[in-house]
């Protein structure tokens, strides 16, 4: 009994053992084993899918394509062999992490300097249009001579950028440089207060304010009517342009579109920015980059916003509780979000639409992608490839070229050269202009004390800016011409006009009076006739006793007078 007792307290527990087996192992086997473990967690955490892209011998993965009408994909999809191909990511950007933080700090590019117009709208407010011409890139150190007729009408492609970019952002010279390069001109719409640009209104571009895009686009088709019209919008200005076209519909005066990595749903984004802990690094960038925007125009968000609750925000959200949501006349950041968002517009959108999205993308998350309103609509083309990151799609060893980048090149140019192109041009020339309303623009409506209802913040004013300071921007001339909106100018003329006449027949009796009619002109926005009506309707009570009472009377008259003459 001695022997067994002494056995049981002899035994070693089992922490015991395991902590003297681990003393046994040389320290370089744990720390490698750390470091194995480390390197999983890294692997995993950034998405890196190097091993993938290793055991495919660097082959890259099929681009997904979503297309439901067979003649659009016939005569256009079908020869586009870059969305027909493989996307193989550069080597060393095997993470959608890697290839996003690349563009926003390394980000390559190729030289391109614009010539600036300056873009002056009925709210005041300006808007910096940046040109690239075909016959001004420069190609390897050699000029790029596009030399065409006086008929031939070369097409132009409007390029809206990102959330807080402009036309010095690395991915839109990328753009604009390879489709100057085939000949075309383009040009870059800043958002308002960008590209270096000062807000001259109250008026601050969001994810769903069109009426900018829309002005941009119908100044430019009035220029040359005649001239193929493309728009391609990149992230935020992605979604604009999505529905800027379902909006329209067939109202527009383009001739195709492509939208590059967009949001698509921006209150699914938001969420998922605010979900996983690397998404909270992009929220905390994004709200940098707009307390800086902020920051740029204080002196008019001071006065139209939460000021210092802007300078405390630490996510997107905070940013357009503060400010956005302020600024765009909506009562709750949700209400924003599901207004701005384009995918409830995607199935109105009436032109060929290239959408390329990426499954990997770290801001515009895949749930957002609304894959069935694509393939409903007959217009739309949607690709998806597994990997590419946010608007990065880096490929190639250098990283010298963007993928993306090539695919719009090549869909806008297959799309011009088809026939399919005389189809839509023929649908616009027949179409019938949709009148638009000053109410149906803004989100909300007011009613003011009269009664009347208005837009909230959508009233077009005639203020106009009178002068514009030059403004230095990277790789823009600072020769800037500033053009008024074609809206704007015959509004003014009529106005001149309308003083001319007034002053000719304008007499001291009938001041009072007219002054009374101009404020109610101004009011009611062009609802004079409206007024008369409502004014008849309310005193027709008072009126109708005294009409039948007079109509009596002389009813009454030629009976009394044949009784006498009896």
């Amino acid at each position: 009994m001695d022997s067994s007792g002494s056995d049981t307290s002899n035994a070693l527990s089992p922490y015991q053992i395991l902590f003297t087996s681990l003393s046994l192992i040389p320290l370089s086997h744990l720390l490698s084993a750390l470091f194995i473990l480390f390197f999983i967690f890294l692997y995993n955490f950034f998405e890196i899918h190097f091993l993938h892209d290793f055991f495919h011998a660097f082959t890259g993965d099929r681009v997904s394509i979503v297309a439901s009408d067979a003649d659009f994909y016939d005569s256009v999809v079908s020869k586009c062999r870059i969305l027909h191909g493989r996307f193989s990511s550069t080597p060393w950007l095997c993470s959608p992490h890697l290839q996003t933080i690349f563009l926003s700090i390394v980000g390559k590019c190729p030289p391109v300097s614009y010539k600036r117009q300056l873009f002056l709208v009925p709210d005041g407010g300006t808007i910096a249009l940046d040109w690239l011409r075909g016959c001004d890139v420069k190609c390897d150190g050699y000029d790029v001579n596009v030399s065409t007729s006086d008929n031939e009408k070369i097409p132009t492609v409007i390029v809206i950028p990102g959330l807080t970019s402009d036309s010095t952002a690395a991915y839109i010279k990328h753009l604009a440089f390879r489709i100057a390069k085939r000949g075309w001109n383009v040009v870059v719409s800043n958002h308002r207060g960008l590209g270096g640009i000062s807000l001259t209104s109250e008026r601050v571009y969001n994810a769903a304010w069109t009426e900018d895009i829309r002005r941009v686009v119908g100044h430019i088709h009035s220029q040359h009517p005649e001239v193929p019209l493309f728009v391609v919008g990149t992230s935020i200005g992605a979604n604009v342009l999505v529905k800027y076209l379902g909006e329209d519909g067939a109202n527009v005066p383009i001739s195709g579109a492509a939208a590059i990595c967009s949001p698509w749903d921006l209150l699914i984004c938001d969420r998922f920015i605010n979900r996983r802990l690397v998404q909270g690094f992009y929220n905390k960038a994004l709200a940098d980059g707009l307390q800086g925007f902020a920051l740029l125009h204080q002196s008019n968000l001071s006065r139209l916003t939460e000021w210092e609750s802007i300078k405390k925000s630490r996510s997107v959200r905070d940013f357009d509780n503060y400010a956005t949501r302020i600024l765009a006349n909506f009562e709750t950041v949700d209400a924003y979000y599901r207004h701005a968002s384009s995918s409830t517009y995607v199935g109105n959108v009436a032109v060929p639409l290239l959408c390329i999205s990426a499954l990997d993308d770290p801001l515009c998350t895949k749930e957002a992608i609304p894959w069935d309103e694509c393939r409903a609509n007959r217009n739309v083309v949607l690709a998806t490839t597994p990997h590419g990151g946010h608007l990065a799609f880096y490929e190639g060893i250098t990283a010298s070229s963007m993928w993306w980048a090539r695919a719009v090149d090549e869909f806008l140019g297959v799309l011009h050269s088809s026939p399919y192109i005389s189809v839509i041009k023929q649908m616009q020339k027949t179409r019938a202009p949709t009148p638009s309303f000053s109410i149906d623009q803004g989100p909300y409506v007011s009613v003011l004390e009269d009664g009347m209802v208005t837009a909230v913040g959508d009233e077009p004013t005639d203020d106009t800016v009178q002068e514009m300071p030059n403004q230095e921007t990277t790789n823009v001339s600072t020769d800037d011409e500033v053009i008024l909106d074609k809206e704007e100018a015959d509004h003014d003329r009529k106005n001149d006009q309308l003083e001319i006449y007034e002053e000719k027949n304008t007499t001291p009796a009938t001041t009072p009076v007219r002054k009374c009619t101009d404020c109610l002109a101004r009011w009611s926005g062009r609802s004079v006739w409206l007024l008369a009506y409502i004014a008849v309707l309310t005193t027709w009570p008072m009126v109708r006793p005294a009409l039948s009472l007079l109509f009596k009377k002389r009813d009454k008259n030629p009976a009394t007078g044949g009784s006498r003459k009896r």
